[in-house]
């Protein structure tokens, strides 16, 4: 299985509504894949400028069409420009 863990840091006011809204139709969209095994969304408690997409992929090779699929070559490129995003992935 792999995992990732997106952090996201939105640094303007303004862009945390658009932000959430793309991400959320990111993920509605990604948990009816093949191989997705877990798609979610999670917000700071203390900083409601973080939040955390975690996800979890049946194998890389899951995960390598979800990156091919349409919605998320047009919505991975608007998270980025509403937010400072990193990204961590693990093999399990």
């Amino acid at each position: 299985m792999v995992r990732l863990n997106i952090s996201l840091i939105v640094e303007k006011d303004e862009n945390r509504k658009p932000l959430k809204e793309a991400v959320v139709e990111l993920l509605e969209l990604s948990m009816h894949e093949k191989g997705c095994i877990d798609y979610d969304l999670y917000g700071s408690l203390i900083n409601d400028d973080r939040m955390l997409i975690y996800e979890t992929w049946e194998d890389k090779a899951a995960l390598k069409a979800h990156i091919q699929s349409e919605h998320f070559k047009r919505l991975v490129p608007r998270i980025q420009e509403l937010s400072t995003m990193t990204l961590e992935e693990f093999d399990f």
